[in-house]
């Protein structure tokens, strides 16, 4: 959006209306050092083989590995590698308020042959 060929319009004054500093204009993100990409290759690893594992156990298992990180960092890297355990939350088989109540049809009736009443089971299968 900003043009620095502009005659009209000074770089200033193009980077003020798009309310930016000028200094942003100008700044080249640097990358992840080695050592970081080294481990984000080894949480991956690890992620894919056990995806419970939050930042505090992937840093216990990267410390036996030999690694020398801190929690912080891993968490960090999982942060910017889009990782988050897996873990049942709390309430999670509240109904939302607002959700209908459908009768329970079975009510009345007498079970009493094979075949005769049909019910399924719906889980959650976890994918890499």
């Amino acid at each position: 959006m900003i043009d620095p060929h502009n005659k009209t319009l000074s770089l200033s004054h193009q980077c003020q209306l798009l309310s930016l500093s000028r200094s942003s204009w100008y700044y080249e993100p640097k990358g992840e050092n080695p050592l970081n990409l080294t481990l984000m290759c080894l949480i991956d690893e690890q992620f894919l083989k056990t995806p419970y594992y939050g930042s505090r156990q992937m840093a216990c298992h990267l410390i036996r590995t030999g690694c020398c990180v801190g929690r912080k960092r891993i968490r960090r890297l999982m942060c910017l590698m889009g990782l988050e355990a897996i873990y049942q939350s709390p309430k999670m088989s509240a109904p939302h308020p607002d959700h209908k109540v459908y009768p329970y049809l079975l009510k009345e009736l007498e079970v009493n042959g094979s075949n005769q009443v049909w019910c399924t089971d719906i889980t959650y299968i976890p994918i890499k």
